[in-house]
């Protein structure tokens, strides 16, 4: 798996590390490029980073939880790292999502930024059903991903030991905003932040700034 590795933390503390995930049509570059990192430069922030070449081949293959806890988190934690965080934008963000479903207990926590969690249909679904609450999604077959997946979701409670925090930010435009808003039913509000926008760089950006203005990463935030 490529990684792009940005250890340039305040101090040079290491403790905290960060696993950024693309969506389908970006490239880990993309983090650094859109501001990123030099939000939590501006910040301070003890936090290094490292952009991950999750390209969807790990999600058609079905092994991106593997590849990621063998080749980014391990060696993390037999480094020292202390605390270790995943930032997922769109596919990224079901990928996020996915990993905290299966090794929960690897991740202090998960953001994620417009994720995509699943097509229309499913989320039309779920919308119909009154919330996800209600959603009753019947029997589910192994290799259905996102409905596993969401099936977790909606088991899901804040503040639950066993399962890391998430974070959710996305755009009040986005074209995955539906299916935001059915994540953000499971969320505590002071986890989910919203702003104008659409699917793309811009809103994300703002979101991020948002996010780490309210904490997250800095340890204010539970």
């Amino acid at each position: 798996m490529s990684a792009i590795y940005d250890p340039e933390a305040p101090q040079g503390t290491g403790n905290i590390l960060l696993v950024m995930l693309p969506g389908a049509t970006h490239k880990p570059e993309d983090f650094a490029r859109h501001g990123f990192v030099e939000a939590l430069r501006k910040r301070e922030l003890p936090v290094d980073t490292v952009a991950v070449d999750a390209h969807l081949g790990y999600y058609l293959e079905r092994n991106l939880v593997g590849h990621l806890t063998s080749e980014i988190i391990a060696p993390a934690r037999a480094r020292g790292c202390r605390e270790i965080w995943l930032l997922g934008i769109s596919l990224g963000g079901m990928g996020a999502l996915i990993h905290a479903r299966e090794r929960g207990a690897e991740v202090e926590g998960v953001i994620v930024l417009a994720p995509f969690l699943g097509v229309r249909g499913t989320i039309d679904e779920i919308v119909r059903a009154g919330g996800i609450e209600h959603w009753q999604p019947g029997a589910i077959a192994p290799e259905d991903d996102e409905r596993v997946l969401l099936a977790w979701l909606k088991a899901y409670g804040a503040g639950n030991p066993a399962v890391p925090p998430i974070h959710l930010g996305y755009g009040t435009g986005d074209r995955f905003a539906p299916a935001s808003a059915v994540l953000g039913s499971r969320l505590a509000p002071s986890h989910i932040v919203t702003a104008p926008g659409g699917h793309d760089w811009k809103t994300w950006s703002t979101l991020w700034d948002m996010l780490l203005d309210r904490g997250v990463l800095a340890g204010s935030t539970p």
